[in-house]
């Protein structure tokens, strides 16, 4: 999963960020409202999470972008203020949950991946395409009742095929949902090749298929 972290309190900033990069997920941080905009309107991510006490502004800016704009990220308020106005608002304006501070990580996880499921598979934790079978809790890939062995990237992959499954995925995007801001260090797509070479060759010696097609010159559809 690709989050978003907009905080400004650096120590829980931090603590959130090395808590979900623990977890698998690629975290981006910022701290404010510009440059949470311009991340927004530059890449895709699965979930935000937002602080709306941002210092050069209010963080349902933020909200407002998005809607705006037609961007369809998960939303979830991480705020210190714990009025019911505030919540409604935010709610209102299009977040999925508000939790307030301070919390445990564990109950951010547990609700980030509750709009997740909600939003892009439909709440289900058992994630089923065709003869692949996913446990989105265990991270766990069946395919015609056979385990297979997936690397995390390979996996993550997965995941965002089938949530794009019928579309054109480029290879720029694949790119920046898999590695985020990293990818701007890389020379060429070579990567991206040999990680869908490998999950295309893992899913068809169980299911004699080829999910993968490629477009050529400009990625890939999975169906």
């Amino acid at each position: 999963m690709k989050l978003l972290l907009i905080e400004d309190e650096l120590a829980l900033s931090e603590t959130i960020e090395k808590y979900f990069t623990d977890e698998g997920s690629i975290c981006e941080v910022c701290s404010n409202v510009s440059t949470a905009i311009e991340k927004i309107s530059l890449y895709e991510y699965d979930c935000i999470l937002l602080d709306i006490g941002l210092p050069d502004g209010d963080g349902f800016a933020v909200m407002e972008f998005l809607q705006s704009s037609g961007k369809n990220e998960c939303v979830l308020i991480i705020s210190a203020r714990n009025s019911l106005d505030d919540k409604i608002k935010g709610l209102n304006i299009g977040a999925d949950d508000y939790i307030t501070k301070p919390f445990h990580l564990a109950e951010l996880k547990a609700r980030l991946m509750a709009i997740f499921r909600r939003k892009a598979f439909g709440s289900s934790n058992i994630l089923n395409y065709n003869e692949i079978s996913v446990d989105l809790l265990g991270r766990t890939v069946h395919v015609n009742n056979k385990p297979t062995i997936l690397t995390k990237k390979e996996y993550d992959m997965l995941l965002y095929f089938i949530a794009n499954k019928g579309r054109v995925v480029s290879k720029n995007a694949l790119a920046e949902h898999l590695w985020g801001d990293e990818m701007d260090m890389l020379d060429s797509f070579d990567f991206i090749y040999t990680h869908i070479k490998n999950l295309r060759k893992k899913l068809f010696e169980l299911s004699g298929k080829d999910f993968f097609a490629t477009i050529y010159g400009v990625g890939y559809k999975f169906s």
